[in-house]
């Protein structure tokens, strides 16, 4: 439940999403409107307690502790967004993109043409139709935790509630999301399966709005590869998974082997585009996504859903005679299984274990090193030799 200013003192339970979080990113999530300076002047003069006892802004809450807040406290500056006010299509138009939903996401399949975020000249785009979601004043607004170009369509994962966009987040910067793109592309690659091992940086003079491949001074940027099938030398359907996450990624990798994706001009040029009947739109879907989900935390639930073609991705498949049967978008790389929070601290004290042992036998090697280096400087026992009086 979101809470309210209030005149008088209030209390609120600490909700299952806001399980773990510091008491001060707390109020920046609940009453952003209390900047942090007076929720540590709170604290020091223990006006906000947490279970009754005294707290500090880098304390972690749990769920069901009950938080006690002083009146008052509000910035005129940091007035809570309001939700913006949709039409009627606007709402039809979000609610169409819907394929799939849980307690934590909702999960969009986001058609070639419309932009994830607005920006310069883009008014219309995905983030600005979120409020289609927002039932009353008590429902957080959903949050978007990941990307696409504006013309790649397929799998947009967005996320119900702060607490899970930050799982969310976590699980996309970790990369153990999976995520499979299907593309078309101009020719066919020489080898059927690989890896795209290539360094990707800004291209000067374009403004940072196009990338190449800069071997010295890119960002480390992988993708796999998978040819499905082919249409004679013409073109070939391939399926692609990021292994880094850089801007336009895919578009430039897929250019860089000399195979653009179809219709993608910008890094392909007029080379990318088929003659005939092909479509000239991006080629460009993400078919696939794989990702923990928080409800399922420590339990290896995943929620594993797929996106359908859009109509001109899906027509040049048929002219150029593939089947979307046959592939499943099955991820490439192989990864090992999530560990739960139990298997990942017996990791650690395996690893602290055999730390220490190496250790020791560097220790012991050190100290006898001294221990020899003593004996050698030490003066021999006796009485010195020498000429006596």
């Amino acid at each position: 439940m979101r809470p309210k200013a209030s005149a008088q003192v209030r209390q609120f339970t600490v909700s299952d999403d806001d399980d773990g979080i510091r008491l001060d990113r707390w109020f920046k999530r609940n009453l952003p409107q209390i900047g942090f300076a007076t929720v540590s002047k709170w604290a020091r003069t223990g006006q906000v307690r947490v279970d009754g006892k005294r707290a500090k802004p880098e304390d972690r809450l749990k769920a069901g502790q009950v938080l006690r807040v002083p009146p008052g406290g509000e910035a005129k500056h940091k007035a809570p967004r309001r939700h913006r006010e949709l039409t009627a299509d606007e709402i039809a138009e979000a609610k169409a993109m819907v394929i799939r939903e849980t307690k934590s996401a909702i999960v969009l399949n986001k058609p070639p043409g419309l932009a994830t975020q607005g920006g310069s000249k883009t008014t219309k785009h995905v983030d600005g139709l979120l409020d289609a979601f927002v039932a009353d004043d008590e429902t957080p607004r959903p949050r978007l935790v990941h990307r696409l170009d504006k013309d790649t369509s397929g799998v947009l994962l967005i996320a119900r509630t702060p607490g899970s966009a930050a799982s969310f987040s976590k699980r996309f910067s970790s990369r153990s999301a999976r995520k499979v793109y299907w593309a078309l592309v101009v020719g066919v690659p020489e080898v059927r399966e690989g890896t795209i091992d290539a360094p990707l940086a800004k291209q000067p003079g374009t403004g940072g709005e196009k990338m190449h491949v800069d071997e010295e001074n890119g960002q480390s940027a992988k993708t796999r590869y998978r040819v499905v099938e082919r249409a004679g030398q013409k073109a070939a359907w391939v399926e692609l998974e990021p292994l880094t996450g850089r801007t336009h990624q895919l578009r430039v990798h897929m250019a860089a082997i000399g195979h653009p994706i179809v219709g993608d001009g910008k890094y392909g040029g007029q080379d990318a585009f088929l003659t005939g009947s092909i479509s000239r739109k991006m080629h460009l879907h993400a078919r696939r996504l794989i990702i923990s989900t928080p409800e399922n935390k420590g339990t290896g639930g995943k929620l594993d859903v797929t996106a359908d073609l859009p109509p001109h991705f899906a027509a040049s498949m048929e002219s150029l005679g593939f089947e979307e049967s046959q592939s499943d978008a099955s991820p490439m790389r192989d990864e090992a299984p999530e560990r739960t929070p139990t298997e990942k601290k017996q990791a650690a004290r395996r690893h602290a274990k055999q730390y220490r042992k190496d250790r020791r036998g560097e220790r012991r090697t050190r100290s006898t090193s001294k221990t020899t280096a003593k004996k050698k400087s030490a003066k021999p026992k006796g009485k010195p030799k020498g000429r006596r009086k």
